[in-house]
């Protein structure tokens, strides 16, 4: 398991978005700084020079860092009979043998000597996304295919570049997956009771989805 790239994006104009968009990433050489970027709506990227322009829907603590497996990409690119190069989907991370729709939320990935992730949760598609790849129905087919790559946190910072092995350093004990938290978000809102599951590593967003559903209030 290991990154084949670190991708990062500068801002730019969006029609999807009126103050632009930060989803056009580029692999980048030499080592990139990851660290936690703060709560959500302040903090933006966890990567040193990425840009994250709508902080109210992105970014933060939560979502500081996005994967997505070139196995994913791969697949992609056979159904939409197009090229996707590394960071086409605006991942900051894209892997080669790491499981990343069946990961736990929880999980802990060891990206490099320091660099500490926890999965937190799936990648849910927006305008912005389907304005940047020019895909006709682009969302409702990300959806069905349910194959949304996951948003991870920092637990601890360090310095990254392509070719770092990617460890799996703790699996959670619980059933609560990428996939079955983005079905649950999307097309089946029945499974959000499931995803409390997970307890403290997911997402705060998901898990006041979760508990509303569940008729429950947080404590």
């Amino acid at each position: 398991m290991q990154l084949l790239t670190v991708n990062v994006g500068q801002a730019r104009p969006s029609g999807a978005a009126r103050a632009g968009t930060g989803i056009d990433k580029r692999p980048v050489d030499g080592p990139v700084a990851v660290a936690a970027p703060g709560p959500k709506g302040i903090g933006a990227s966890g990567l040193a020079g990425d840009a994250v322009v709508n902080v109210r829907h992105h970014g933060g603590n939560d979502q500081a860092v996005y994967a997505y497996a070139r196995e994913d990409l791969d697949d992609w690119e056979r159904s939409l009979g197009r090229e996707l190069a590394n960071g086409a989907f605006g991942e900051n991370l894209t892997t080669s043998g790491v499981e990343i729709t069946g990961a736990l939320i929880g999980e802990r990935w060891r990206i490099g000597p320091r660099l500490l992730l926890e999965v937190t949760s799936p990648r849910i598609p927006c305008r912005t996304f389907q304005e940047w790849l020019g895909e006709h129905g682009w969302i409702k087919r990300f959806t069905a295919a349910a194959v949304p790559g996951a948003y991870l946190r920092v637990l601890a910072a360090g310095e990254i570049r392509a070719g770092d092995a990617v460890q799996v350093v703790h699996r959670p004990d619980h059933e609560v997956t990428v996939a079955l938290m983005f079905r649950a978000q999307t097309t089946r809102p029945e499974l959000l009771p499931r995803l409390l599951e997970a307890g403290e590593a997911l997402h705060p967003e998901g898990r006041a989805r979760a508990l509303k559903r569940a008729g429950r209030e947080e404590n």
